[in-house]
């Protein structure tokens, strides 16, 4: 299982459930703080800009972000539920949800995810190149890009409320 949520609610989330990771994607300047809660937990701070193409003088998500954050996932998400949060719980974070739950089922239930994320996330707007990278990394050939560009770009808002991801779909 996988919870996502903006850096305004981690505390709070990280205090209401036991964790077995916290993975933190955040813009290369960000400071912020792990609250105590989770101070003690295994941390995988991935740090690029959340931007949806290279640009010049931003750090764009790269392909060996999505390596170690798939990596890291798949150690932690086994010991129990992960804790995954950005600036404003829309973009980076709903990706790397949506990225660890293609990665834990066989090919052919991106769109089911998709839908799933879309649903519980009515915000989320995953952030497009991180989708490229996994569905090239995880030889979805296209179906994970193209089931984010269905369900386009979430409702408006300031920040993503805290939401539960299945990484798993039901046998």
């Amino acid at each position: 299982m996988l919870h996502v949520c903006p850096l305004s609610q981690l505390e709070t989330v990280a205090s209401a459930h036991p964790f077995s990771a916290l993975i933190s994607l955040m813009s290369p300047s960000m400071v912020f703080e792990v609250p105590g809660s989770a101070a003690r937990l295994p941390h995988l701070t991935l740090r690029f800009n959340d931007i949806p193409e290279e640009r010049e003088g931003y750090v764009a998500p790269a392909p060996q972000h999505v390596v170690e954050l798939l990596r890291f996932a798949q150690t932690h998400i086994t010991k129990g539920p992960v804790l995954v949060h950005c600036w404003a719980g829309i973009s980076r974070s709903t990706a790397a949800a949506y990225l660890i739950a293609c990665a834990r089922n066989e090919p052919g239930q991106e769109a089911h995810l998709a839908d799933r994320l879309r649903t519980l996330a009515p915000s989320a707007t995953p952030n497009p190149l991180l989708v490229k990278y996994a569905d090239q990394l995880l030889e979805r050939d296209g179906r994970m890009i193209d089931a984010i560009a269905r369900i386009g770009r979430g409702a408006d808002a300031y920040e993503g409320t805290p939401f539960c991801y299945p990484v798993q779909l039901a046998p």
